[in-house]
């Protein structure tokens, strides 16, 4: 397994166009595309700051796991994922060290990569997504 990078930070919001709109017209930071993860029901729009992105992430319904967030923390930082070169490779590794995970299989994720999150008890409080774009 090859942690090659900060892949993206993953900030709940409650409303993506207001939120889009600070980071586009006010930071200055080009839009690197938005779509919707159905069945993670959140709408995710991206912004490139070098060779990471800030992911933006709404909820599109009420048991949405970002809406449950929202409720219970805040708007806010929601996660950070490294890019890894094999995620199978990661997971096992994971495995091996007796970290605890959420995701025991990859699945596919906003911009169509591979992607599993380690519980946040296993991280020092951090929700931990490990991703591998192809």
């Amino acid at each position: 397994m090859n942690i090659d990078r900060l892949d993206h930070i993953g900030i709940a919001v409650e409303d993506l166009e207001a939120s889009c709109t600070l980071y586009r017209d006010v930071l200055g930071i080009a839009s690197a595309g938005v779509e919707e993860v159905a069945d993670q029901k959140v709408k995710v729009a991206f912004f490139a700051v070098g060779d990471s992105k800030i992911e933006l992430l709404e909820p599109t319904s009420a048991d949405s796991p970002i809406a449950q967030f929202i409720e219970k923390r805040g708007a806010g930082i929601h996660h950070m994922a490294i890019g890894v070169d094999d995620i199978e490779a990661a997971l096992e590794r994971a495995r091996e060290a007796g970290i605890r995970l959420i995701d025991e299989e990859p699945r596919v994720g906003a911009g169509n990569a591979r992607i599993a999150f380690v519980h946040p008890k296993s991280t020092g409080g951090v929700l931990l997504e490990l991703c591998e774009r192809t």
